[in-house]
């Protein structure tokens, strides 16, 4: 993939300046809600899955041409687990090419002169060298449980790059790595690896559960970044960043699965037995992101995993009675 290098010095986004959050009510939208109103910005827009679908190109349409944000921060998307990608992955690559297409085109059309796209860090290879710089896109063949998925997103990237290419834009890109916090989805069909954990202790401490069983070997590595500072590194680079290529954002750190998994059990308060069904998938065995670039533009992360894990679980506690089955 080419990469349109040419970069220019980018002003903070105005804090009345009308700014489309696209997925406001999901994991990652809402929480860029927020840090977005903590840091004064008086005219944010959202609307629901109900009110508008961003999968209906028309509606979509009317919709910018009727509202003409000024900025854009392109959330929404079509989400899950290993099980969710692997069962439904039609879904997962119609869905997203959709919403992306549907969503930068209508930006395009009105003259949108900020978006920020936030992928995943799925895009990259499966035996991708650790860390994974944003050099390693497409060099390698994609984690087959979610590569459908994963192609969504890296046309996300290419199509940001095309509009810096042709319309001069300054428009940029955040491949965020395993992301957790309030708002995640905790059912047990959709959800990823943290939030089912949580889900299944939690359960577990309560019904007495002697022993609990997770998918897999346990071995695989991942990174986890809370979701409210993924936001504050949104805000950070829509305010400071201007570059063709798309930008890693973690917390440059990993542990493997069985170790979160006793992080897990530890803040919930569960000590029955854990064991593990190696019959089911691992994934990807790592999945590290390099995060040189986020830090040489001056930001680094600031909440650790253990400090939230035990705000999770809290929220978790608080609102599970409301949550998706």
């Amino acid at each position: 993939m080419s990469v349109e290098t040419t970069s220019r010095t980018v002003q903070p986004i105005p804090r009345d300046a009308l700014v489309y959050v696209a997925g406001h009510r999901g994991l990652v939208g809402s929480a860029i809600w927020r840090r977005l109103q903590a840091a004064g910005f008086t005219n944010l827009l959202g609307v629901t899955s109900a009110e508008l679908d961003l999968r209906e190109r028309d509606s979509v349409s009317d919709f910018f041409q009727q509202h003409k944000p000024q900025a854009v921060v392109l959330a929404a998307a079509k989400v899950g687990g290993i099980l969710a990608n692997d069962t439904y992955p039609v879904d997962f690559l119609s869905d997203n090419l959709r919403i992306q297409l549907n969503v930068m085109d209508a930006a395009r059309s009105v003259g949108v002169q900020r978006l920020l796209f936030l992928g995943s860090s799925c895009i990259y290879p499966k035996f991708a060298e650790q860390p994974i710089v944003e050099d390693a896109l497409l060099t390698g063949h994609l984690e087959p449980t979610n590569d459908a998925y994963a192609i969504a997103k890296i046309a996300g990237i290419q199509q940001v790059q095309a509009v810096r290419k042709q319309d001069g834009l300054p428009w940029i890109s955040a491949m965020p790595t395993n992301l957790y916090g309030p708002g995640d989805n905790f059912s047990p069909q959709g959800s990823h690896v943290l939030p089912a954990l949580i889900r299944r202790f939690e359960q577990a401490r309560i019904d007495g559960t002697p022993s609990v069983t997770n998918w897999g070997t346990g071995t695989p590595r991942r990174e986890f970044l809370h979701v409210d500072d993924m936001a504050d590194a949104c805000l950070h680079l829509l305010d400071h960043y201007d570059g063709g290529q798309q930008v890693n954002v973690g917390t440059g750190k990993d542990i493997t699965i069985a170790e979160l998994s006793d992080l897990i059990a530890a803040a919930v308060g569960y000590t029955g037995e854990v064991q593990w069904d190696t019959t089911k998938p691992d994934g990807t065995p790592q999945k590290l992101l390099d995060v040189s670039k986020l830090n040489a533009a001056g930001w680094q992360h600031a909440i650790t995993l253990e400090e939230g894990l035990r705000s999770t679980v809290t929220w978790y506690r608080e609102h599970r009675d409301d949550l998706r089955a």
